[in-house]
């Protein structure tokens, strides 16, 4: 995966009930937040009225900002197949509202977002959030954890960029991200 130098990378985490998503912009090795937020889809109950606001907020975030690329989180099987079905729709709006605008679509598991923020794939949301908070130097924490989780896509993916980078080094996860950046980020 080869990447410009400056970028805008939109982050997804797709969800019928809530959306997460967050807007980063890198510039070199430096990354900084242009937005994050949910679109609150609870007050709906028509699942194809669900979809079309997904895909109509989708599009409007990109033709608001214009990314370079769009991350989202796979699905996992949980324990409920008619969510896991649901959320599968909800991926295919956004993948479909992204494809329309020809914008690059990347897909990370949810281990491997948490991994890359935290150093743990297991890590809690709370982790994840306290993690992005730090490293972008978000003063006012959002609403809903669905906002990091989105923001956490985004990151994911520039972490990535430097997984892959031409030094061959594949390990893209916070702590040799730490060991290979001194003086980045402020502890």
């Amino acid at each position: 995966m080869v990447l410009k130098n400056e970028q805008i990378i939109l982050g997804i985490d797709p969800g019928t009930n809530i959306m997460g998503y967050g807007l980063i912009e890198a510039r070199g090795n430096h990354i900084s937040l242009l937005n994050m937020g949910v679109l609150k889809l609870s007050g709906l109950t028509d699942p194809a009225s669900k979809l079309k606001k997904i895909f109509h907020r989708t599009l409007s975030i990109i033709d608001e900002h214009h990314p370079d690329s769009l991350a989202i989180e796979a699905l996992f099987y949980g324990k409920n197949i008619q969510s896991m079905l649901k959320l599968g729709r909800a991926q295919g709006v956004i993948l479909a509202a992204a494809l329309s605008r020809d914008i690059p679509v990347f897909e990370y598991s949810p281990r491997r977002i948490k991994q890359s923020i935290t150093g743990r794939g297991g890590a809690s949301k709370e982790q994840v959030a306290g993690m992005l908070e730090r490293l972008l130097k978000i003063k006012e924490p959002p609403e809903y954890l669905d906002a990091t989780d989105g923001l956490a896509v985004a990151v994911c993916h520039f972490f990535q960029r430097d997984a892959t980078a031409p030094t061959g080094k594949k390990d893209g996860n916070w702590k040799s991200f730490l060991k290979n950046n001194p003086g980045r980020i402020s502890r």
